[in-house]
């Protein structure tokens, strides 16, 4: 495996960004413009859809669809992958509108969260209620309406395609419920944290989206391309995983969009704090004991990361990410697709697992 510890993006990710963007604004401006017309009311909490999903991102979902797609003998300029490109970001969206809510974000891609946009709103007019729970009920209204989107630009794609679409979503899901309750109950199983960690992010960025793609190109191929897939997407979409679960301990704000220790403050139950309990000595166990509390100050960050760094448990992590994303540039090598397609793949695989955000 070539040395990635500063890969950047595969120059194939823009011209892939801007075709389901260009798609995007095609679909949500009319959109928006249809319900402004309607009531004005509806037009700043659809733009918000707007705003999160053409603010940036990283369009991976749409990539992995498109080199599955273009892997299995697709043509790269096919209005449907453009398409299940959009619905990716679309979906992706409905995600993070509502993960905000459950894990009270403040920011999100460097702007002011949805729910808490709304809940300023609520105060500054003085309405009736309760100002939080205002600004979250739109944010996960806004959200349903980005699953329903996502849906809309799926029309056309064949019962197998949308048999691979329902099972990711429901994936997505049972992904978030058992983080959320691993978080409450201060998870920190390994094996918990690893089954986490591939449901609720890694089978649904990478493994899906080229499952997707292989399937709209060529159905009957199925039974070949989607286990040889599998074999790249699955250790490469924990491997992403486990690097997104650094940059939420370690990650700086600049560069993230979120704040520092965000997953420390949420106790997120990630497959770094497993690793850091395990090999936590007493006095290392009283500083991680510390994660979970929302009243975690800048200083008590800072004295868990070290603890983190002291057990191993951060080199650990560094060393199986890139033993996994190892298995999957292996795996590719021999899958049944196109010498381009398999390229591109081999770079996104050191782009994921060694990304800065």
């Amino acid at each position: 495996m070539a040395d990635s510890a500063n890969a950047s993006a595969p120059a194939s990710l823009t011209a892939i960004a801007g075709r389901v963007e260009t798609r995007l604004r095609e679909f949500l401006e009319p959109e928006q413009a249809r319900w402004a017309k309607f009531d004005s009311e509806l037009a700043e909490p659809i733009a918000h859809i707007g705003r999160l999903v053409l603010a940036g991102g990283k369009r991976l979902r749409p990539a992995f669809c498109h080199w599955g797609f273009v892997g299995a003998g697709g043509d790269a300029a096919d209005p449907m992958v453009a398409n299940a490109g959009a619905a990716f970001e679309l979906m992706h969206a409905f995600a993070l509108f509502h993960d905000d809510v459950m894990d009270d974000a403040a920011s999100r891609r460097g702007n002011a969260t949805t729910h808490a946009v709304f809940a300023e709103r609520h105060r500054e007019q003085g309405w009736a209620g309760e100002a939080r729970r205002f600004g979250e009920g739109v944010a996960i209204l806004v959200g349903d309406l980005a699953f329903v989107y996502s849906d809309m630009m799926m029309a056309g794609a064949s019962a197998q395609a949308w048999a691979i679409w329902n099972e990711l979503r429901i994936e997505l899901n049972i992904g978030q419920v058992l983080d959320i309750a691993g978080s409450v109950r201060n998870e920190r199983s390994r094996h918990k944290a690893e089954q986490i960690c591939r449901y609720k992010s890694g089978k649904y960025t990478i493994e899906r989206p080229l499952h997707l793609g292989a399937v709209l190109a060529a159905p009957e191929r199925a039974a070949t391309l989607l286990p040889a897939l599998s074999a790249y997407g699955l250790p490469l979409g924990d491997a992403f995983q486990m690097r997104d679960d650094v940059m939420g301990a370690f990650g700086d704000t600049a560069v993230t969009g979120k704040p520092v220790g965000g997953d420390l403050r949420e106790g997120k139950p990630t497959p770094l704090m497993a690793r850091a309990v395990e090999a936590a000595s007493a006095a290392q166990a009283e500083v991680l004991a510390l994660v979970g509390r929302s009243d975690l100050s800048d200083s008590d960050v800072a004295r868990v990361q070290q603890a983190i760094v002291d057990t191993g448990a951060l080199a650990d992590l560094e060393a199986t990410i890139e033993r996994l994303t190892a298995e999957a540039i292996a795996a590719i090598q021999l899958a049944p697709i196109t010498p381009d397609a398999r390229t591109e793949l081999v770079a996104m695989a050191a782009y994921v697992s060694n990304r800065e955000q």
